[in-house]
Formats: structure tokens, C-alpha cells, sequence
């Protein structure tokens, strides 16, 4: 990494097809992907409920969708809604939920820089209750993301202005 009191470095020490960051850019390309493992982080699961959420439109969604399942990070699961029509639910595989601590971070980020430190959600640990963040710990020093839960503390009427 980077460190300030360092001369400037030509070059990368690591070659873009040995860096791990840039092999997962290429798997998770752009926004639209980003969010929609955010939608299946938060346990959205249908096809018209993650357009909704999002805004996205159809065929980019398709697409979307068929990347990361074929990426492994999603899979498909056939139900039916009461038709006689199956239909297919999208849901994080573990290498797609190895990814919520990043999404989680980039929320953090997010709610640090942009937002000026107010979080639409709130992250706790779930056998204490106290607030948890993202961080860089020691090997073996975190804590399980089963024991982390989280709660929205973004009130939707007051972002619509109705009481």
C-alpha cells in the first residue's frame, strides 16, 4: 500500500493479472451488478422486486443476473407464485455473501464521505448489541458475519416528506 512519506512508485508491484482486486473488478464490473448483490445482501430476491428496487431496466438486468450466476456469486431458485408458471429466485452463494463485508464497507465509506456520517443502517453484533464497523483486524481476530445483524434506521416517510 501506499504510504505519504514514500517516494512515488512507477510502477505497480503486482501485475493486473495477479492482483485480486482486479480480477474481482472483472467479475463485478460496474454499478448496476454492485447493486444488485446489495438488493441480495438485503434479502431481495425476485426478478421484478430488484428492477423495482433499483430502477434497472429489464434486459440489462438479465444480463446482469446471467453474469453472476455464471461467476458463481448467485444462484437460481425455481418457485412458483401461485401460477402454473415457475419462476426463479436469485440468491447469494457463499462466494457471492464472501462479499457483504466489501459492500458493507463501501456503505461505510459511503455513509462517511458522502453522506457526512449518517447511516441508513446500523450494524450491530448480534449476542451483545453493541455497533460494529468494517475494518482491517488481525488474522482470526474478526468477528463472524453470523453474528453481525443489521436494522435500517432510514425512516422511508420521512425521505417522502409524509409524517
Amino acid at each position: 500500500m501506499s504510504n505519504s512519506d514514500d517516494a512515488p512508485v512507477r510502477e505497480s508491484p503486482v501485475p493486473l493479472s495477479e492482483c485480486g482486486a482486479a480480477l474481482a473488478i472483472d467479475q463485478i464490473p460496474d454499478r448496476w451488478t454492485w447493486l444488485i448483490l446489495r438488493e441480495m445482501f438485503y434479502g431481495v430476491s425476485r426478478f421484478a422486486d430488484i428492477q423495482t428496487d433499483i430502477g434497472i431496466p429489464k434486459s440489462v438486468l438479465s444480463g446482469r443476473l446471467a453474469q453472476i450466476v455464471e461467476n458463481g456469486l448467485v444462484k437460481k431458485e425455481a418457485y412458483r407464485d401461485g401460477s402454473a408458471r415457475t419462476r426463479y429466485a436469485y440468491v447469494l452463494t457463499q462466494k457471492g455473501r464472501e462479499l457483504v463485508p466489501v459492500i458493507l464497507a463501501l456503505m461505510q465509506w459511503g455513509d462517511k464521505h458522502i453522506k457526512n456520517g449518517e447511516s441508513a443502517l446500523e450494524l450491530t453484533d448480534k449476542r451483545s448489541g453493541n455497533p460494529v464497523k468494517i475494518g482491517v483486524v488481525p488474522k482470526g481476530g474478526a468477528l463472524p458475519l453470523r453474528w453481525v445483524t443489521y436494522k435500517p434506521v432510514w425512516d422511508k416517510k420521512q425521505a417522502d416528506g409524509s409524517s
